[in-house]
């Protein structure tokens, strides 16, 4: 029994025969199975550092020789009241999700094969290559058997449609004397572009009237067919869990965190363990969400959740009776300060 679907209307758009074209197409029955998550957490033991007093008054120290305004004696002078950690973390859960969808599509005919052998495929169960986890691609594949050749109705099997510069005719108006066919208006010199026609030949279609056809590359027929759409996506959650440190949440783009944990799988489980019951709640918030956002309308072929310790440090000192504050950040070890108490008169603190 003949398979091949008919391809009818404007530009070959495609009688599709029964066969489903939508925006999405759910996974269903077809291709491997959709992974699941495993009945329970890995066991999983955190190490959270801390800063010590010598590495504080050493990222102050640097901080202040790098400053030319900065005086180094509350550096030096200075007693430490409290070191208080505000250690701040980074959860990340990436979802790569493949998703297919499929469209009518049509190529200028050259000649090649035409497949109508059989029936056409359910679009999950067309096999392709997986490209590397966690990196946005995309490719499009014809569907065996959903070939046909049919005219192209933008040229009507001409090859060639109408300039629409000059509207068939071939010729426009004289763009050196506006169509007057005259320049010099005081002698009226016929126009040495037209010859006192006021037309000229059209540049876009060299006179002819016509262009070649786009649609069909001036070949008069078009190879239609039904188009599948593959796409690989990272869906990436981000949460930020900050405990009101008072520290400007703008500056955490800009710091290197220490990953403390990493978990990938077909399907990974919320973390439980973590010592901060706000990062086990948005671990948890954000692996039901995903799931539950693209298990439907695509399949996740791999997961990944990571958490990052921001590492945040408020050192208060006092120098000379008066108490100031310091931050000492990320692993790079930045330091951020407000209230330096040794400063000359022309330096502005950031």
């Amino acid at each position: 029994m003949d398979q091949t679907h008919s391809l009818s209307g404007q530009d070959g758009a495609p009688d599709h025969g029964g066969y489903d074209i939508s925006a999405v197409i759910p996974p269903g029955d077809f291709g491997p199975p959709q992974a699941e998550a495993p009945p329970r957490a890995p066991e999983t033991h955190f190490n959270i550092p801390a800063i010590s007093e010598e590495l504080a008054q050493e990222a102050f120290t640097n901080y202040v020789s790098s400053k030319c305004c900065y005086s180094s004696k509350p550096v030096k002078e200075m007693v430490f009241t409290d070191l208080q950690s505000l250690n701040t973390y980074r959860y990340r859960l990436e979802t790569f999700t493949e998703s297919r969808r499929t469209e009518n599509d049509s190529e200028p005919y050259y000649g090649q094969q035409v497949d109508r052998s059989g029936i056409p495929p359910e679009p999950w169960s067309i096999p392709v290559c997986v490209p590397s986890f966690f990196q946005d691609s995309e490719i499009s594949i014809p569907v065996p058997n959903t070939s046909s050749i049919k005219d192209c109705l933008s040229c009507y099997t001409l090859g060639r449609t109408m300039c629409l510069s000059c509207g068939r005719s071939g010729r426009i108006i004289c763009g050196f004397c506006g169509g007057m066919g005259w320049t010099n208006y005081g002698q009226r010199q016929f126009c040495g572009v037209c010859g006192g026609t006021g037309r000229q030949s059209c540049l876009a279609c060299g006179g002819m009237g016509t262009v070649r056809c786009v649609k069909c590359n001036s070949h008069g027929k078009l190879h239609c067919f039904i188009s599948l759409k593959v796409t690989w996506k990272n869906n990436i959650h981000m949460s930020v869990i900050d405990k009101g440190s008072g520290f400007p949440l703008e500056l955490l783009n800009q710091i290197t965190g220490e990953q403390l944990f990493t978990d990938m799988a077909p399907m990974v489980y919320p973390v439980v363990s973590f010592p901060d019951s706000s990062v086990n709640a948005a671990s948890e918030s954000a692996v039901r969400e995903h799931q539950a956002q693209f298990s439907n309308i695509c399949r996740i072929l791999q997961q990944r959740q990571t958490i990052e310790l921001i590492p945040i440090t408020q050192a208060d000192y006092v120098w000379k009776g008066k108490t100031h504050t310091f931050f000492v950040y990320g692993i790079e070890h930045k330091v951020l300060t407000k209230d330096y108490p040794a400063t000359c008169c022309c330096c502005s603190i950031l």
